[in-house]
């Protein structure tokens, strides 16, 4: 029977789903799909990047088999769980084809953080490999060891602190990179791993990450900033363009000094072949934007939004705290070709309202670039040309509100076409959802969804599923109680129509065997070939699909 989404019925479906789990326990059960009456994909889609590609529209356009009219309890649901060591905070990865287990095969990669990498079957649920890239003599580190985040009382994460940002595949190489984190408990210490997707051996020995940059700002000596290991937090997801490796940092609450840096390696050698610090005569800025990756358009331009931080960014000036930047690579370094900070950064500041907290989307076929920031502000800025600063009025493309002061924007966007349509959705907490049609470099005002939304400080994450132009569906992950920022909470996994999200098709608390596990805050839902795959904090990534058999 379908349960309704009443307060009483969510506690409800909750008990029941902790039952479920802890009678699943078993990795074999969990992953042997034998005895499992479901669908067979025949698709070959990959996914080999933080929300599907360098613009982080977060939309597949190429799947087939999942449709508006067959996501239905009696048609769709869990089809299994994939067991991993811990929680995974980045999204999964899926390889089309892998030359793996005797034949070719769609796999689906899971990072955790206790620095373990899975390699499963991502049709079956066979488990290919798995490894641990702590390093040796060295264990993972944790959320106690951020004595100085958030006055020694740091929550944002509750554990671990091992892989967080989300690896990228590179198909071609066969290969995956991810930033691995160990300590000794005195030392701290990031390293930039480079495995075969096909057994997980190091294709080049792992390169430690170092840096250090020009500048006086928080934390140099000697008119020099050093990259802080312990400090900087690799939250992003990251980004392949061009043969580099993009990395990039933010910070473990506030915690200072810290700045926002990104670094580029050599993805064949892992040489490290650029370093940028967007404050360097500063302070802060770091690049979190809730787990996304930089955005990247077709010419190699990269597309960042920082955070707090300090701001001189006129006549010369190198410091770009709570900002939008167009970065150029040139040499060893970035150079910035255009950006815009808000005429009120000295308040956002002051009250720690992080401009880009909604991350970065580049509208495809267009010249524009979609970001947000913690006071409910929206911004469509012109990717060449994006209004630099103004301490008077800002002179954008296009701004607009949320007029809710509430939502924080602490979410992820996506991006879907639909033939005759165009839209940018954004879920922020304490928010409904809004599909924001999009015309020629103009966002008109949203259709609403009155389905529950999340709440607390943690947004909802975002992905599109379609085939060209039809079937467009929007998924939508979030915790459905409680706050996600600082507690690990129950999440839910809805489906709505992408050119109607007053139409809700499906979620996970219809039915209790289809139960998400505990939420995995900013961990995109990776759809491929006839799957969902979401990561939770129940150690498990989670596989949606279609339940009866092909014929």
């Amino acid at each position: 029977m379908a349960l309704n989404n009443s307060p009483i019925n969510k506690v409800l479906i909750y008990v029941l789903a902790l039952i479920f789990f802890s009678c699943s326990t078993d990795k074999s059960t969990q992953t042997s799909t034998a005895s499992k009456n479901y669908f067979v994909s025949t698709q070959h889609i990959s996914v080999p990047t933080q929300h599907n590609d360098n613009f982080r529209t977060g939309w597949n356009n190429n799947e087939t088999e999942l449709t508006t009219s067959n996501l239905r309890i009696d048609y769709f649901g869990l089809l299994f769980s994939l067991s991993v060591d811990d929680q995974v905070y980045s999204q999964p990865l899926v390889a089309a084809n892998v030359n793996i287990g005797n034949g070719l095969h769609n796999v689906v990669y899971a990072a955790t953080v206790n620095n373990s990498v899975y390699a499963y079957d991502g049709d079956s649920g066979a488990l290919y490999w798995n490894k641990n890239y702590t390093q040796s003599g060295m264990r993972v580190v944790k959320n106690t060891d951020m004595t100085g985040a958030c006055g020694g009382n740091y929550q944002d994460f509750s554990g671990n602190i091992g892989i967080v940002g989300t690896p990228v595949i590179d198909n071609v190489a066969k290969t995956i990179y991810f930033v691995a984190r160990s300590t000794n408990g005195i030392s701290f210490h990031q390293y930039l791993h480079a495995v075969n997707i096909t057994n997980g051996n190091d294709v080049k020995a792992p390169v430690e990450i170092t840096a250090t940059y020009s500048g006086t700002g928080d934390g140099s000596v000697n008119g020099v900033v050093t990259f802080d290991p312990q400090r900087q937090n690799q939250r992003a997801g990251l980004t392949l363009s061009n043969g580099i490796v993009y990395i990039n940092w933010s910070s473990h609450c506030d915690w200072g000094p810290y700045h926002g840096w990104i670094m580029g390696y050599n993805a064949s050698t892992l040489q490290q072949q650029i370093v940028y610090n967007d404050t360097p005569n500063q302070w802060d800025g770091g690049i979190w934007e809730s787990g996304q990756g930089l955005a990247v358009d077709d010419t190699g331009n990269l597309y960042i939004a920082t955070g707090n931080g300090g701001v001189n960014n006129l006549n010369g000036g190198k410091d770009f705290g709570e900002s939008a930047v167009k970065l150029t690579p040139n040499g060893n370094t970035l150079t910035v070709a255009s950006f815009f900070t808000p005429y009120n950064y000295a308040y956002l500041n002051s009250v720690d309202l992080d401009f880009g907290s909604l991350g970065s989307l580049l509208i495809p076929h267009s010249n524009y670039f979609f970001t947000g920031c913690k006071d409910g502000s929206l911004f469509l800025l012109n990717k060449d040309n994006m209004g630099g600063f103004n301490p008077a009025s800002n002179n954008v493309n296009q701004q607009l509100s949320l007029n809710n002061a509430n939502a924080n924007e602490h979410c992820q966007s996506a991006y879907f076409n639909g033939g005759s349509s165009e839209f940018v959705y954004l879920w922020a907490e304490n928010d409904n959802l809004r599909a924001y049609p999009y015309t020629s470099g103009h966002l008109s005002n949203p259709t609403m969804s009155s389905v529950q939304g999340p709440t607390g400080q943690s947004g909802a994450v975002l992905s599109v599923s379609s085939n060209a132009g039809t079937n467009g569906v929007l998924w939508a992950s979030f915790a459905f109680t409680g706050d996600a920022e600082h507690t690990v909470s129950p999440g839910i996994l809805r489906a709505l129509d992408a050119n109607n999200v007053t139409h809700e098709l499906w979620n996970s608390d219809m039915v209790a065997s289809d139960f998400v596990g505990k939420y995995a805050k900013f961990s995109s839902p990776t759809i491929a070939n006839g799957h969902v795959y979401l990561g939770t904090f129940s150690n498990t990534v989670q596989v949606y699909g279609l339940k009866l058999k092909k014929v």
